[in-house]
Formats: C-alpha cells, structure tokens, sequence
C-alpha cells in the first residue's frame, strides 16, 4: 500500500489502524510504504521476485489523491507488474476515483477494496510516462500545482474553481498543431485536455462522453473565446454542457502528435508534466480497478 500521509486534508494516517485490521481479517498482510520515505513503491516492485510475485501478492492499494495512483501505475508499468489496484481515495479532487464511484467513507472504500470486482481499464501513455485520468496543457492547468496546499486541504476543489476564475483574465491563445491517425488539426486554443476518465480539478464533467475502457483518448480543446464568453463557457464546463460549443473541438483517437511553437506548461494527473512536444497512445485494458460494479465496465 502506497499512502500519501498529506493529501487532502491529511487525515488518511488516522485510519492506518482501521486499513490493516480489515485486511488481516480478511486473511491478508498490508505492507505500507510512505510517500516521500526512504523506499519508494519502485524501489519495493524492483525488488519482487518476477516468477512468484503473484503468489505472495494479491492487490497494490493505492491511498492518496491521483498523483499517489499515477506514481502506482508508473512503478508497475516500469517494473512489469501485472496486479489489481485497490484505491483509497484521500486527495482533494480524487478524480479517477470518481469515475468507479468510490465514496469517501472508509468503511466503504474497505468494502470495496475487498469486495473482489475489478474493472478493466486503459492506461494512458505520454513522451514514454503513464497517466489514468488526464494531460492537461495551457495556461490555466498548473491551477492544481500553483493553488495553495493548505488553501486546498481547507476549502478543496474549490479552491481549483477561485484559482482557476482568477487566471482566467490572463489567457493568452496558444497555436497548436494535432496530428492523428485520422485527421490534423490546427487551432488556438486556450487550454486542452487529454482525457482517460471523466473528471479533472475536480470538475466533475470535463469530459462526459469518456470511457475509461474503450482503448481511445478524448481530446478536449478550448478555442480561444472572446472575454465576455469565458463566464457562460466556465459555467457550462461545471455543468457538463460545454460539448458541441462552438468554442470547444472534441474528438476521440487512440494516438495524436500534440507541436506547438511556444513553451505550453502541461499537467499529468496533476502532476509537473513534459515540454512539448507530446506523443499520445493508450494501452487498452492494461489494469484492473477494484470497483463497485460486479461487471467489467
């Protein structure tokens, strides 16, 4: 189990206790490694014995905000670890979560976790790198990076929407060129995402028509949009309606070639991302979610 023991409001360290002692119930030893400790999830899967791994193990859990599940995913790519994940969802937007539905009680997320359901899902590749739910490029998508940690863990994905608003007087458009198997696009754009889930920053319909196990990406790109624009735009992101704007291009492929002659800042998972130029694909089904659903989604 990787833990981040400061995402979100930090009180996932409370419920260690309650964590192990459900699992030993259930039969199982948790092994939990710290975020930011002395060994790292990727030094722990290194060291696995590749033939019998999966005998001594069952599941990785992963407890933190997406980027604790983004580190989890890379480490087992990197190390060729085919394995369940369990997610305890602790961080301040937990947008891949959201997706499967994961509440924020723990007894529940135990419930889940144990409960034996797994869903297939695809990963997301980037310059080599692995994502689960969103790229994200332009201006405004450092908000979760540049947005005060304790003004996040007092008042959360609000505290996205009020950083967010107040960068949104400064966006400057971006030209850019995507190729795709099936078409090149040239734009401008203000911001875009690349989306493998639903949910991003905690806007819980950025991308409504994703599936998270269709092997595609959905590509969201927000047209440069007239100032008076941006608050109805804004409000039909929060709304989930924005699809079929005319400031907003939408389309799905399962790789794309994103150039551009400026310096774009980009986020994975809302995470520090590669510079540009960035090249997309996506490995399909390639992980197993413990999930609420007793089908495969």
């Amino acid at each position: 189990m990787l833990y981040n023991p400061t995402a979100g409001s930090g009180m996932f360290t409370s419920h260690l206790d309650d964590i192990i002692r459900r699992y030993e119930e259930a039969g199982k030893v948790v092994i939990p490694i710290r975020s930011f400790g002395d060994i790292t999830i990727d030094d722990f899967l290194a060291g696995l014995n590749k033939d019998t791994y999966k005998e001594e193990y069952s599941q990785i859990i992963a407890a933190g905000g997406d980027g604790t599940i983004n580190f989890c995913v890379n480490a087992m790519m990197k190390n060729n670890i085919d394995l369940p994940m369990a997610i305890l969802p602790s961080g301040t937007a937990n947008d891949f979560a959201y997706y499967f539905d994961i509440p924020h009680d723990i007894d529940t997320m135990l419930d889940i976790a144990l409960g034996g359901n797994y869903s297939n899902v695809d990963i997301g590749v980037v310059n080599g790198k692995y994502f689960i739910n969103v790229a994200a490029i332009g201006q405004v998508v450092g908000v979760s990076q540049r947005t005060d940690p304790t003004l996040k863990n007092t008042i959360g994905v609000l505290a996205y929407y009020l950083k967010g608003l107040g960068e949104a007087t400064n966006l400057k458009p971006i030209p850019i060129k995507i190729t795709t198997p099936e078409k090149v696009y040239e734009e401008k754009m203000f911001f875009m995402v690349v989306m493998n889930g639903k949910s991003a920053g905690g806007f819980k319909m950025v991308s409504p028509n994703s599936e998270i196990n269709d092997g595609l990406l959905n590509v969201m790109i927000f047209r440069e949009t007239p100032a008076l624009e941006l608050p109805v735009l804004f409000m039909k992101i929060l709304q989930g309606t924005h699809i079929g704007s005319k400031h907003v291009l939408n389309f799905k492929t399962d790789s794309l070639i994103l150039e551009s002659e400026m310096d774009v800042p980009t986020d994975i998972d809302g995470e520090l991302g590669a510079k540009l130029p960035l090249e997309f694909s996506v490995l399909h089904n390639k992980l197993r979610i413990a999930s609420p659903y007793k089908e495969e989604m």
